[in-house]
């Protein structure tokens, strides 16, 4: 490398960010030196930049990250100098029972890039190689950073063990929800999207959604609506519903509708307890689960994007520069808007 310094932002105080110049990391055995790109924004930012998130201030946030291998550490095979490159941003113990049984996902010990540790609002970040996955010949390198919501959204669908010729129901059309919905439809599942905006089930209608389900939180959920766009393909409910909101009402509504032995999958994090009727889950026979994070998934991420790129793309509806950082958290902020990804041009190597 020809310098021994670079840029970053670091979040220090809520709503309160930083420029720095900082020195560029050492590369240890086993990592690779990634020139960051690109880097797309997630509720989960928004919560740590305004101080309301489990992460310790100050940090430099950003962990949905794509870019381009600049060095590599000696004996790696795996990356190559010059190859583009999605981060899968968690970092596990590997000693826990979770890790042995294959949950690294939910490792009690796991660390986040740009949520516990620092991210990929900087210039150059060493990467453990086998944490890297090169982006498809022919995608966009920034089509890269949707990787990691993608491979959420992967993991939920995974979770519910969905199949070719089921109907599903995802309630909320964010961006998890949205990518959902495009794996669902990818798998030749019948998909119905719920939200409570008209501008995201526009959106859904994009993503594959067979039908969609416009629902008022001041009324009951339109059940009958539900069974009438079901009624060929899931006249007792869908077998599986997708709970991508993180509404505690909404993973009430998921329980009463869906099918007898159907499962119900929760991807959406809130702290608010639920209340349901607990006689459902067994006169029912319900699975419910959770899902979080993904394991291992960012291949099949990456691999579903390179199928849809330009349905992919759609979903990243605002970008800026990195000097307008504080711009675009506020655009998160703005709920009157219809927004999916947002995403951070990073500095060019050559303005560097």
């Amino acid at each position: 490398m020809t310098t021994e310094t670079m840029r970053a932002v670091r979040t220090v105080a809520a709503r309160t960010l930083d420029y720095v110049t900082v020195p560029l990391p050492a590369v240890s055995s086993g990592e690779a030196l990634v020139h960051i790109e690109h880097v797309t924004l997630c509720g989960t930012d928004l919560h740590i930049f305004e101080d309301d998130y489990a992460s310790e201030l100050p940090l430099v946030q950003g962990h949905e990250i794509s870019g381009t291998v600049a060095e590599v550490a000696p004996g790696v095979e795996t990356v190559e100098v010059g190859d583009r490159v999605a981060v899968d941003p968690l970092i596990a113990c590997g000693q826990c029972q979770a890790c042995r049984s294959g949950h690294d996902n939910v490792c009690p010990y796991l660390t986040v890039f740009g949520c516990y540790r620092d991210g990929g609002l900087v210039e150059y970040l060493s990467v453990a190689a086998a944490r890297l996955h090169r982006i498809p010949e022919g995608m966009p390198t920034e089509l890269g950073s949707v990787a990691e919501p993608t491979a959420i959204s992967l993991e939920a669908v995974a979770r519910g063990q969905a199949i070719e010729g089921e109907s599903a129901l995802v309630l909320g059309a964010g961006p998890i929800g949205l990518l959902a919905t495009l794996a669902l439809h990818d798998l030749g599942v019948t998909v119905i999207t719920a939200d409570t905006i008209p501008d995201r089930l526009e959106f859904a209608r994009e993503f594959g959604a067979d039908g969609t389900l416009l629902i008022d939180p001041e009324q009951q959920f339109p059940v009958a609506d539900l069974a009438s766009a079901l009624e060929s393909s899931a006249p007792d409910g869908p077998q599986l519903v997708i709970e991508a909101t993180g509404v505690p009402s909404s993973l009430g509504n998921a329980i009463n509708v869906v099918a007898p032995a159907g499962r119900v999958v929760q991807v959406g994090i809130s702290t608010r307890p639920a209340d349901f009727p607990l006689n459902l889950l067994p006169f029912k026979e319900i699975s419910l689960l959770g899902s979080r994070n993904s394991r291992g998934l960012i291949p099949r991420a990456l691999d579903l994007i390179s199928r849809y790129p330009e349905t992919v793309d759609a979903l990243i509806t605002h970008r800026f520069d990195l000097r307008d950082l504080n711009q675009a958290f506020e655009t998160m902020r703005d709920t009157s808007r219809r927004i999916g990804k947002i995403l951070i041009d990073m500095p060019t190597k050559e303005a560097s």
